[in-house]
């Protein structure tokens, strides 16, 4: 392959690694698919390709969704067993963020809620919400007819917004929850943490990448007193992490987050869901693996100065 042809591809990588990102919730699985992509455009006879862009995303999805109906991924990705892989602010592969709809489809909860429509749903879903293709292009692109496409897109964006709790909330007012929640949660009073919860909040966490299953906790009495348990040092803890965590708020998926660093090394990561100026779900993901990239990412941002400074 000429280094014209290689240039070609390049230029175009970008996008396609925030395609099968949402995809596949996984930056390791996305950059897998994407240089899968590249195998096949080496292979192909380039000269019969008229529409590069075109034929690569339909390449790259369906390399995805054949991933997604895999008997190994449909184990791994037991519906209700799985977290996607947060990333940064400002990661190239969390792609185009102009609208409401392109950063909705890459926040933690719709990656989430996400897993729970088929491979195809979910295609026809990204193309749409988050690339805004037409539903003939779609159709073409998954093998379906228009009609089907948009049935498709009609039913998955139906059953997320079932089940989406979110509100639209400025980032600056989120910061502002998201502080006071730390706040609550240093303070030894869960009366507080209480009053800052929904009554239908929901926690679900790896269990500092150590549980072989997600563990899930409900109620705000039980959530506070988890939280509450959680930012109390134990020399378990101190060990398990490799030192006393500065805790710093940034923006993971689009919404707040909070990132537990040793030593420049982000060891854990709490995504918030905030709805009605409360706290409607946490996520914790702790698992080395699923941070390799935020890692990356952390090692050149500059952040603000962290909100707890240790235990």
């Amino acid at each position: 392959m000429d280094s014209a042809a290689i240039e070609r591809f390049e230029a175009g990588r970008a996008r396609l690694a925030s395609l099968a990102y949402r995809l596949l919730g996984s930056a390791v699985d996305a950059e897998d698919a994407v240089q899968d992509a590249f195998l096949r455009w080496q292979a192909a006879d380039r000269e019969h390709i008229e529409v590069l862009e075109a034929w690569l995303t339909k390449v790259v999805t369906n390399l995805c969704l054949d991933r997604l109906r895999s008997a190994q991924a449909r184990h791994e990705r037991a519906v209700g067993d799985w977290l996607p892989e947060p990333l940064l602010e400002g990661d190239p592969m969390l792609g185009p963020a102009e609208t409401f709809e392109q950063r909705e489809s890459v926040s933690l909860a719709v990656l989430t809620l996400m897993e729970r429509l088929s491979p195809v749903e979910r295609g026809a879903y990204v193309l749409r919400e988050a690339f805004s293709y037409s539903h003939a292009e779609i159709a073409g692109i998954l093998g379906i007819t228009e009609s089907a496409s948009q049935q498709h897109v009609h039913r998955a964006r139906r059953r997320v917004a079932a089940e989406r709790r979110a509100d639209k909330v400025d980032r600056a007012a989120a910061r502002r929850v998201v502080e006071e929640f730390l706040a609550a949660a240093t303070s030894g009073r869960t009366e507080r943490l209480v009053a800052m919860l929904t009554a239908d909040v929901t926690v679900v966490s790896d269990g500092a990448g150590l549980a072989k299953r997600l563990l899930r906790y409900r109620t705000p009495e039980r959530v506070a007193v988890l939280v509450r348990a959680g930012f109390k040092p134990t020399p378990a803890k101190l060990r398990l992490a490799g030192g006393a965590p500065l805790f710093h708020i940034a923006l993971v998926n689009g919404s707040q987050g909070v990132l537990a660093v040793v030593d420049g090394r982000v060891v854990g990561v709490v995504a918030f869901e905030l709805s009605g100026g409360k706290v409607a779900s946490l996520r914790g993901i702790a698992a080395a693996d699923r941070l390799a990239r935020l890692n990356e990412a952390w090692r050149l941002h500059r952040p603000d100065a962290p909100v707890i400074n240790g235990w």
